[in-house]
């Protein structure tokens, strides 16, 4: 499917083309003209006096910018995304910080994006709590409060709930979608191979339900997110822990005026009696339509501080699941990663490197190939690892060679294991009058075929390789981290780790996020402040982020606006996880069938 969205979108814009040279001004030259008639007009963000930096929490916040192709898929398919990227985020509240033109910030929590990670959440609401350290003020309102949301927001100085809102304090769940039941009802066979009693990935397979080691590292784990969530929480609002525990345990869902009562919200008001006070902060009075304000992402473009070296650090951004080959959008391919390391180890200015690793894993083979040329690279210049979300199995895998890796106290990491998943489609097939039959040149000729299960023999062909690669993985954790073997042998198992987990047992070297894996880096570069950061990938050309950039200006002159469909329909949610356990099934390529990653669909609710 996405090989033919791909031919189709080439197909159409070399039609596209193809008019405009015989035909003159076609639709995409009716385009252009409109993008440079925007062009011709002053489109930089200015900054007044007194503004608020508004921080809607409905943008999607990722680790990387969208590749070029996706750039310029987007400017001709008008497909936009409200998105910022984690890094940018912070460096535009640090901005923020400094700027004395701006005095408050404004989180607008009415449409929340829940797909963003506690870790990042984390990184960003210290950002904010640098920012109020300064003396200025933050108001965040929502008229519903979801604890992710609200986990983010309740450093503001003022928090501020709709009258007719709730606030949700009800904990933190894990709910995995079991899928053997429906391979089993469809004569679809499958046989699994593997290592580590806590390697989970596989039971969504081949059980009904969690097994008791993969249910006791999700409690230790939930636990400690949630134990995260309460000291940070009730530090900001002077609320024991144990008081927020025992709120989860008997209400979860609190209206507006428990939550008040509770010290959970400040205020209880409608938005517009919040933009009156958030007038009064800039010194506009009642009369006036508004505050006078800046989106995060239109001051994200305000020019800052520019410092130009000749040293640079580079932050490379593995984000996704780890595949075999070149990869594709959400993916991290092996072959592409092994050229960009390779020429970042070959580039001289290039004094640093921070690996900024955002994955669940993936394809063995895959996490190898990158693994070597970060160990390369890590022999010339120094390579620091910055967690995100999650670092896991394979993702841990790329981590382990590295001079020192930092992470969020509530990063997902570990899953230190692996596994093969084998299927056959026999009973399939015979249910609907499709058999096989086999000619063979010796015993193991046809044990790729899907035809039949694995026999005992071939079996033991597979789970050698399984343990060969496990016990790799073990030695370069153990050569990495300097650990003994045996260290982490007890402490791998496919067992998945916290961040602040994984500090204590040794597999994680320090607390902290981007930037500070960023200072660490140029520290140990021996930089000083002269030197500068370069992003790899690397993002579209000027051209491209212009082209983009103008058909928003453009399409907002013309009035026309993104219609965004939003359901929440529990039952859609739930189909929709399903179609994303296969969509992952379909980008596991390991060439060998083997894999070192987290459960498909393991999610924090």
């Amino acid at each position: 499917m996405t090989n033919f969205l791909k031919q189709t979108l080439a197909s159409l814009l070399g039609s596209l083309l193809g008019l405009t040279i015989f035909s003159g001004v076609s639709t995409l030259g009716f385009l252009l003209l409109l993008i440079a008639i925007a062009s011709s007009q002053n489109s930089s963000p200015t900054v007044k006096d007194k503004s608020v930096l508004v921080f809607d929490l409905s943008m999607k916040i990722t680790d990387n910018e969208p590749e070029s192709s996706q750039l310029v898929e987007k400017t001709f398919t008008g497909v936009q995304e409200n998105s910022i990227t984690l890094r940018k985020v912070v460096e535009t509240l640090d901005k923020a910080e400094h700027d004395p033109k701006i005095v408050g910030i404004y989180i607008d929590g009415n449409n929340t994006n829940s797909t963003v990670g506690y870790a990042s959440l984390k990184e960003i609401r210290q950002a904010l709590e640098k920012f109020r350290k300064t003396g200025k003020k933050i108001i965040a309102y929502s008229s519903d409060w979801s604890k992710r949301e609200y986990y983010l927001s309740s450093v503001a100085n003022q928090i501020v709930v709709n009258p007719m809102g709730t606030m949700e304090i009800n904990g933190l769940s894990s709910q995995p979608m079991f899928l053997a039941g429906a391979f089993k009802k469809y004569g679809i066979g499958v046989q699994i191979v593997r290592v580590g009693k806590f390697k989970g990935a596989v039971e969504p397979l081949i059980l009904d339900k969690l097994s008791p080691e993969n249910r006791e590292q999700t409690q230790k784990l939930l636990d400690d997110v949630w134990g995260e969530w309460q000291k940070s929480v009730g530090t900001s609002r002077n609320i024991l822990p144990q008081k927020l525990q025992a709120i989860a345990n008997s209400q979860g869902i609190l209206e507006a005026t428990v939550a008040k009562s509770n010290g959970l919200v400040d205020m209880i008001a409608y938005e517009d009696q919040v933009f009156t006070d958030l007038k009064k902060l800039t010194g506009k009075n009642e009369k006036d339509k508004t505050f006078t304000k800046i989106s995060l992402g239109d001051y994200a473009e305000v020019p800052g501080k520019s410092s130009k070296s000749d040293n640079k650090i580079a932050i490379v951004y593995a984000e996704g699941e780890i595949v075999n080959g070149s990869g594709d959008q959400g993916t991290i391919g092996s072959d592409e990663f092994a050229k960009m390391f390779s020429k970042i180890r070959q580039n001289d200015q290039i004094k640093a490197v921070v690996l900024r690793i955002n994955s669940p894993g993936g394809s063995a083979t895959a996490a190898e190939v990158m693994q070597r040329e970060i160990k390369l690279t890590h022999q010339v210049k120094p390579v620091i690892v910055s967690m995100g979300d999650m670092a896991a199995s394979g993702g841990y895998w790329i981590a382990s060679d590295s001079h020192r890796i930092f992470a969020q106290s509530n990063t997902i990491t570990g899953s230190i294991g692996v596994f093969g998943v084998l299927f056959n489609g026999q009973k399939l097939g015979n249910n609907n009058g499709i058999t096989w039959d086999t000619v063979k040149t010796s015993q193991y000729a046809d044990q790729q075929t899907i035809s039949r299960p694995k026999s005992p023999q071939e079996l033991a062909v597979y789970q050698r390789s399984v343990d060969r690669i496990y016990n790799l993985f073990l030695e370069k954790v153990s050569q990495g981290r300097k650990l003994p073997t045996a260290k982490v042998a007890e402490i791998a198992q496919g067992r998945v780790w916290s961040g602040i987990a994984a500090k204590q047992i040794g597999l994680v070297d320090e607390i902290g996020g981007l930037n500070v894996a960023i200072e660490y880096a140029a520290k140990q570069a021996k930089l000083g402040t002269n030197w500068e950061l370069e992003e790899y990938p690397q993002v579209g050309t000027y051209m491209e982020r212009l082209l983009g950039k103008k058909l928003d200006e453009v399409k907002a002159k013309l009035g026309i606006e993104k219609a965004e469909i939003k359901n929440h329909n529990l039952l859609i949610k739930e189909l929709a996880k399903f179609q994303q356990e296969i969509n992952t099934l379909q980008t596991m390529n390991d060439p060998q069938g083997i894999y070192t990653r987290l459960p498909i669909n393991f999610k924090i609710e």
